[in-house]
């Protein structure tokens, strides 16, 4: 699919604290200050940029994708400010401030690299190291505070050690750093569009806009609903996958925007399914791209060495349901008002919920797939249907799928834009912790 990332445009519309080490950056820094933040407060609103100054005015990213509680990462930031601060907030249902570095001495760091075709800031200088002592497991946003007043995130996660007995919240940063246009190149985009993109990408760098717009488009809302739902909850990255990472699993969850999978993030879960562990697919497009990985690069040439899953392995045999249309538009109509997916739930019909990219039942779909709504639309005149889809495993796994990418976004309701309602908002909401509090229990197949 050749989708640009103006594609993204249209799809937007309690934490203990702890001391930490910050070492800040240059020969004369000294030995690590050992510095204690100020009493950890539910702040709600408080995690939110509120100036975006210019480009480059402050930006960076962070040495580790995800890491253990109590495991150290290191921050490079660049910055046109002559001092900034880090302040680590814990996000899910109660947004919470966890750690607050000192003033740390800016400098702008060199220029990107292209190497290959590869923008990178892999060349700068670490500026501070960062110490999660005491810091939950889950999905954070470091936000660099400029002393110009300028602001920008970085995402990192605290993952969990173990998953089992847990329903795993996955962080799909492989298709976060497809889409990042930092530097000017994407696996989308590059000088003069599509021909100038990038064939590998980088997690050295920092990300495009506030620096987190993926999380925030796809991720986010989705956390807080699962927060609420008082399920055990696990925290990985999709990088995570790796074999033992989802032992004991009650459940995986994939969120609203989860495209590139690598073949072994593919085979963990699907032998995890194959052992019991239910799956809920909360967006559309999912398991798409198949890439490689190689230390912090994604690699997907859209040509030779990546070619679409559906060429050798249909996603629609793990997802149920496979990617139909871009760019979508339409009213979510539930089919089945009364499985259990749709207990409690008011309404049947949903303006707005369909979208921006969608999902359809499709050849490699399982035999037993069910249908929980259908929802006729048309892709640029073609007429089409997204569906909402449920199957079990033969070893009793259940696995969900909503079919529409906007199924995240509308649990912020008149927010997400699009004509979606309040009442779609209350919908996805009730539905997901239906999903998520079936899944929790066990292979729903057995219960």
């Amino acid at each position: 699919m050749r989708k640009i990332i103006v594609a993204l445009v249209l799809l937007a519309a309690g934490c203990g604290g702890a001391p930490a080490a910050v070492t800040p950056a240059g020969p004369a820094a000294g030995p690590p200050v050992r510095t204690t933040p100020p009493p950890t407060v539910d702040v709600q609103e408080s995690w939110r940029i509120t100036r975006h100054g210019a480009d480059h005015e402050i930006e960076g990213y962070a040495d580790r994708v995800s890491v253990l509680p109590g495991e150290r990462f290191s921050l490079h930031v660049s910055t046109t400010a002559p001092r900034f601060s880090a302040r680590a907030f814990r996000m899910g249902a109660n947004p919470t401030k966890v750690w607050e570095s000192p003033q740390v001495r800016g400098v702008r760091q060199p220029r990107m690299k292209l190497v290959n075709g590869t923008v990178t800031a892999a060349h700068w200088a670490p500026s501070l190291t960062v110490d999660t002592a005491g810091w939950p497991e889950g999905a954070y946003l470091i936000r660099l505070d400029a002393s110009s007043g300028a602001q920008r995130y970085v995402p990192v996660t605290v993952r969990s050690a173990s998953t089992a007995g847990r329903v795993v919240m996955v962080n799909a940063v492989t298709t976060w750093q497809a889409y990042n246009l930092w530097g000017g190149r994407s696996l989308y985009e590059g000088p003069g569009g599509f021909a100038g993109r990038s064939r590998t990408v980088t997690f050295d760098r920092p990300y495009d806009s506030t620096g987190a717009r993926l999380f925030l488009d796809f991720e986010k809302d989705a956390l807080a609903v699962a927060e609420q739902s008082d399920v055990p909850l696990a925290y990985l990255t999709n990088l995570d996958l790796k074999p033992g990472a989802l032992d004991g699993a009650r459940a995986v969850v994939s969120l609203g925007h989860d495209e590139y999978w690598s073949p072994g993030m593919r085979k963990v879960v699907t032998e995890a399914r194959d052992h019991g562990t239910n799956l809920a697919f909360l967006g559309a497009n999912a398991v798409y791209w198949r890439i490689g990985l190689h230390d912090r690069k994604v690699a997907c040439d859209k040509e030779r060495l990546c070619r679409l899953w559906r060429a050798s392995r249909p996603e629609s045999r793990l997802v149920g349901q496979m990617y139909d249309c871009f760019p979508a538009e339409g009213v979510y109509q539930v089919r089945r008002p009364g499985h259990w997916i749709f207990d409690g739930t008011q309404g049947r019909r949903f303006p707005g919920l369909v979208g921006v990219e969608t999902d359809k039942v499709s050849p490699g779909s399982p035999e037993n797939v069910e249908v929980l709504a259908e929802s006729p639309f048309s892709c640029g005149g073609r007429s089409t249907v997204t569906h909402s889809t449920y199957y079990e495993a033969p070893g009793g796994a259940g696995v969900f799928a909503s079919g529409t990418m906007r199924w995240v976004c509308a649990m912020r309701g008149r927010r997400c834009g699009h004509g979606v309602t309040e009442s779609a908002a209350a919908f996805t909401r009730r539905a997901t912790i239906n999903v998520l509090t079936r899944f929790a229990k066990g292979p729903a197949g057995l219960l």
